[in-house]
Parts: structure tokens; sequence; C-alpha cells
């Protein structure tokens, strides 16, 4: 089996169809499909499902994704281990992120890293706390923004608390309060990320026994904003998302102090590029007064 064959079926999923691994790996699509049939041939038993509207992976082919970008994450290593012996710096990083982390943090960090290591690639991956992790674990990004608990299987390193604050319209009752207690919130409509964008919210819920009265659920922090802006409901948000918010908005503390902790999820063996990267994110935060934790 050879690693072109690997990085087409690692591609093709990545894509989701044979015209976006071709684009991805610059080759024909003919190449592509070549190099799936002849992995299947070898296997013994089809990767792929091949439908009108895409393809879509087997039972089996989730089997062996698995092990195939491990292989690939290996290779990967390798490469990088070999050029540092030689003095050249090479390779890729593929970083997930979420959207506040993206917005404040990301460009200044990545501008960093680019002019200390302008050999090293890097990707993007942007998505929620769940779809982030399971990237990390399975090998589609070297490491990710998240906040904790994450899977034990990862490791967790811790970057800063963000405090978890309660947001109202300025025509809200409580707009002149400093605090909002728990019962406060049960009481009020709730306008809530969608599941998997909130983890930290439902922690907060479940450890202090609240039941909120949930009105909207939407991923966006400038949607939640605007909602809260027109007093359609209150929100929880961390710290860091509301930078800029308009001044119609009064910011509350929770009855007990919450945080949400964020930090950067990695496997346990970090390739050399994976390395350099996590070592560029203490940097930054140590240098503007911002690692926290």
């Amino acid at each position: 089996m050879t690693l072109n064959r690997f990085e087409a079926f690692n591609a093709v999923v990545e894509s989701g169809s044979l015209t976006g691994a071709a684009k991805l790996l610059n080759l024909t699509q003919s190449s592509i499909s070549h190099a799936i049939t002849s992995l299947e041939n070898e296997l013994g038993f089809s990767l792929l499902t091949r439908g009108k509207t895409g393809v879509s992976l087997t039972s089996n082919g989730e089997r062996m994704l698995g092990y195939i970008r491990d292989i690939l994450i290996l290779n990967d290593k390798m490469k990088q281990e070999a050029a540092e012996i030689n003095g050249v710096e090479t390779g890729v990083i593929r970083i997930g992120t979420f959207t506040s982390v993206a917005a404040q943090w990301l460009p200044f960090i990545i501008k960093k890293f680019q002019d200390a290591h302008p050999g090293i690639a890097v990707k993007l991956f942007e998505g929620d706390y769940l779809a982030i992790e399971h990237e990390v674990a399975a090998g589609g990004i070297d490491c990710g923004f998240l906040t904790s608990p994450i899977a034990k299987s990862l490791e967790f390193l811790p970057l800063k608390k963000d405090k978890m604050l309660c947001i109202l319209s300025d025509q809200h009752p409580l707009h002149t309060s400093k605090t909002i207690s728990f019962k406060q919130i049960e009481a009020e409509p709730l306008i809530m990320p969608k599941k998997n964008w909130g983890n930290e919210i439902e922690q907060i819920f479940r450890k202090n026994h609240i039941k909120p009265n949930v009105k909207f659920e939407v991923s966006d922090d400038q949607a939640i904003i605007a909602m809260v802006q027109n007093n359609l409901g209150i929100s929880i948000r961390p710290e860091m998302t509301l930078s800029g918010i308009p001044g119609n908005i009064r910011v509350l503390n929770l009855e007990n102090e919450s945080f949400r902790f964020i930090g950067l999820a990695v496997k346990p063996s970090m390739s050399p590029a994976t390395k350099k990267f996590v070592d560029c994110v203490y940097a930054w935060l140590e240098e503007h007064q911002l690692l926290d934790f």
C-alpha cells in the first residue's frame, strides 16, 4: 500500500467528494478515483459509498479511517523531524478554533507564528466544541482551542479562565442591578447558544440546579447580542465575547462567580510543528498578559 492512496482517501473524506479531493491534492478526479478503487481492491472491501450528492464512508471505511490518518500523521512527523535534523523547517499545522478565539487571538498568534516559522503552513478548522474535540482525537487536526473538560484521551493545556457574565438590555427591569441571582435567571426568557456551543453554561446550570427558560437557541455570538439588545431575553456569555458590545446592553455578575477554562487540546505525542505552535500561543498570551489559569 502506498501513501498516495491513503492521502487520496483522507482527502475525499475531508472534502466530501472526489472533485474536492482532486482540488486539495492538485490531481485529476480520475487519479483520485483510481487510487480509491486500488486501495479498496487491495483491502478487499468498499471504503466509500458513491451517490448523486457525493460520497460517504461505509462502516468498514470508518474503521479504516483512524488507522490511515495515524499513518499519515506519523509520516508527516517523520518528515518534520528529518527536516529539523537537516536544519530546515517544514510541515503543516492544522488548528481547530471557536469564534471568540478566532476573532481575538488567532490573527495575532498566526502572524507571530508565521513570522518565526515561515516554512510551516497553517490551516484552520472552525467548529463547535464537540466537532473540534472529535477532529483532534481522530487526527483531522493537530490541536484545537477548547474549554474543559475534554476527553481523557487528549491532553488539555490550560491558557485562560474566562469569566461568565449575564447580559441584558437597558430596557430590562434588572438593568440597574450589579448581580443577578440564579432564581432570577430561571424566571427570565433565556437566549442560549446551540448545543455544543455553550457547554460551560450548561455546566453552570447543572452545578447550581437551574432549570432555564430557553426561548431561543443560536450559534452566532453577534446574533445573541443583537437579540439581547432588542430585549428578547437575557443571556449568559463569556467575557471574551463581550468586547465592543453596544452601549444599551448591561453586564451583570452571576450570583456565584463562574468561569470557562480555555486551553489547547492535543494528542500526547505532538509533531514538531504543533509543539512550535503551542510554544507560540503561550508566548503571545504571556506577552499580552492574557495567560491566566
